[in-house]
């Protein structure tokens, strides 16, 4: 069993190298992890391109949504994008908040990193930076932002119930984000649970969807929402590296189901007054 810094350096070391690749590799892998698929070039990410505020540099291929088309992003809005790559989201976010508005994004990869602020010196953007750190722990001051969004970060997380605390404190009172993500109905089998590669590519790493639900309601948002739901289908040929022909036909056959689903929830205007080991306020 790793640990939590052992995922979290694991993760790292992959989507440094994945900063470095292009499109082409990323998006014919499961979430650009290099587990490389000849049966389908787009696992899971969906179709950016007709969205305003695109850029074709900043897009990688390791999305599993579209969380800033379901956002509500209004003009002027302070919008904080969780784990931001090359800068895909940040810049789709940008496009809806406008000039008055302003685009964090937050990533623990300094290659990311660098990459997404060169993206942003190019297209000439000064109201959207980027801040190296955990998504557990943002650098960023409690009640400042209006959206959250994020797109196929939070499976990656170990600790995703402290991610979820943390995007409470930093919405303001009546803010709301928009996630997209991986889930789970049943049981992953344990090659595929254990394997370091299916970690980093979104897969081994998400958890049951009504636990995923249940954290956030638990840390006090409310009007809890499934904006968007899709299957996800692993090609066979990326499963035989992790089973055998008689595990991938259990598999298919069975009652495990993977999906990326786009959450929305909204922080209450007021705090509520809560107690016990899960309360929003602890």
């Amino acid at each position: 069993m790793q640990t939590t810094e052992q995922l979290k350096e694991m993760v790292r070391q992959k989507y440094s190298d994945i900063a470095l690749q292009d499109k082409t590799e990323n998006a014919a892998s499961c979430c650009g992890s290099g587990c490389c698929s000849i049966e389908t070039a787009n696992i899971m990410t969906d179709d950016y391109s007709t969205l305003q505020g695109y850029n074709p540099e900043a897009d990688l291929g390791l999305g599993c949504g579209l969380p800033t088309q379901f956002a509500k992003i209004k003009k002027g809005d302070v919008v904080i994008d969780l784990g931001s790559g090359a800068g895909n989201d940040a810049f789709i976010a940008r496009a809806e908040t406008g000039e008055t508005g302003k685009v964090i994004g937050i990533d623990f990869t300094p290659a990311m990193i660098a990459k997404a602020r060169g993206n942003a010196e190019k297209l000439g953007f000064h109201n959207v930076e980027f801040r190296q750190g955990d998504i557990e722990n943002m650098p960023v001051s409690d009640n400042v932002a209006d959206v959250i969004v994020s797109n196929c970060v939070l499976n990656l997380v170990p600790n995703k119930d402290g991610v979820i605390k943390d995007i409470y404190r930093v919405l303001k009172p009546g803010a709301h984000f928009s996630i997209s993500d991986i889930v789970l109905e049943g049981n992953l089998p344990a090659a595929i649970q254990q394997a370091a590669e299916m970690y980093a590519g979104c897969v081994s790493g998400a958890i049951q969807k009504q636990v995923y639900l249940g954290l956030i309601e638990a840390k006090g948002f409310t009007n809890i929402t499934i904006q968007k739901e899709k299957v996800i289908h692993i090609p066979d040929d990326i499963l035989s590296g992790y089973l055998s022909q008689e595990e991938i036909t259990q598999f298919r056959n069975g009652n495990t189901g993977i999906y990326s689903i786009t959450v929305y929830a909204e922080k209450p205007t007021k705090e509520t007054n809560c107690c016990g080991a899960d309360c929003c306020n602890e």
